[in-house]
């Protein structure tokens, strides 16, 4: 039976059996920032030294990771902030995820199914809004339709006109429709939306738990004026991409409208965002790729292959057709945002 790829994909992700509560994680599947290099890491520490001090040093200092996968986030920041004098102490590091807490993890790490209330810090939400459940839609002869899915084999139907928050949404954030050739089965004929709706509000609640700091998405994603024709659903498993088969066995995702998700968190913060690509926000904070010099292979052999190693990762984390591709929206609440990397 077809139904609205928004319950399709909450089932298959996270449902009982879902791709992201059951199984080894997603780490086993596709690559990310965190998993790519400890240069992330050490970037997201600076940035957690720059709220630390722009908060004026709290006596506690949250750091919540929305979407924690296995915690392989916030393990790497506490091996880094144990070595950080002031910092250790105050810092209270909360994993926000579905699945069970894995074994071994160490016990600093908070492990809760959602986002806590009264933040004082950080949260970070790196490739989570991605794989928030959304509807899809085709532009048909009569308007806007829901495209359904059947679960177990991922062929589409068209189902009923979108409702009116859903038709508002793609009138802002979605609005140049093709004309189709027909109006019988979606196809590429059409003009085909994700309806960022559901991501928009996730982000608003996120941004809401936020007493004072900074909220940070890292994410693929796009912007009203590049919207893509055919959207970006997808799958990926094993480290394949795959067609997007919402049947539990593997990941399915589609990119973010950033600008959209980013004016809902504003509107919440009252305060100005910044959203820059991951290149920009991490050269911004330090990591910026450089080879170091040749002369130090005669020097300092073993540091040059070190030093050369590490900027290999970082070139990873900001090729523009990789990792560096993805958008960083920063959204403070309730501070000033940082005017190096205000854009």
């Amino acid at each position: 039976m077809s139904i609205a790829w928004r319950d399709a994909m909450s089932r298959a992700l996270y449902g009982p059996d879902g791709f992201f509560v059951a199984g080894t994680g997603p780490a086993d599947h596709f690559r990310t920032s965190v998993h790519a290099s400890p240069a992330f890491t050490s970037a997201l520490l600076r940035l957690l030294t720059d709220v630390d001090s722009t908060l004026g040093h709290p006596d506690r200092l949250d750091v919540v990771d929305v979407g924690a996968g296995r915690g392989e986030l916030l393990r790497g920041l506490l091996r880094s902030i144990e070595g950080s004098p002031g910092l250790a102490e105050r810092v209270r590091l909360t994993a926000v995820e579905l699945a069970p807490r894995p074994e071994h993890l160490p016990d600093r790490i908070e492990w809760v199914p959602e986002i806590p209330a009264g933040i004082n810090g950080l949260l970070i939400a790196t490739e989570w809004l991605d794989n928030v459940p959304l509807d899809v839609a085709v532009h048909t002869a009569d308007g806007w339709r829901y495209v359904l899915v059947d679960p177990e084999i991922g062929a589409e139907t068209l189902g009923e006109p979108v409702s009116p928050a859903d038709l508002d949404w793609l009138s802002t954030w979605w609005p140049h429709p093709a004309i189709p050739r027909s109006a019988e089965t979606p196809s590429s004929d059409y003009l085909r939306a994700e309806i960022g709706r559901s991501r928009d509000e996730a982000w608003a609640n996120a941004v809401r738990r936020i007493e004072r700091g900074l909220a940070v998405a890292v994410d693929y994603g796009h912007l009203r004026e590049s919207r893509p024709v055919n959207g970006t659903l997808t799958g990926y498993r094993a480290g394949r991409q795959v067609p997007p088969v919402p049947d539990g066995s593997s990941d399915v995702t589609a990119h973010v409208a950033m600008d959209s998700v980013a004016s809902a968190g504003a509107a919440v913060a009252r305060c100005a965002y910044s959203l820059v690509l991951q290149r920009e926000a991490l050269r911004a904070l330090g990591a910026d790729g450089g080879r170091p010099p040749l002369s130090m292979a005669g020097t300092d052999p073993a540091g040059y292959v070190r030093a050369l190693a590490a900027a290999s990762q970082v070139a990873e984390l900001t090729d523009p057709a990789g990792l560096g591709g993805h958008w960083w929206l920063r959204q403070p609440v309730g501070i000033p945002l940082d005017p190096a990397v205000a854009r």
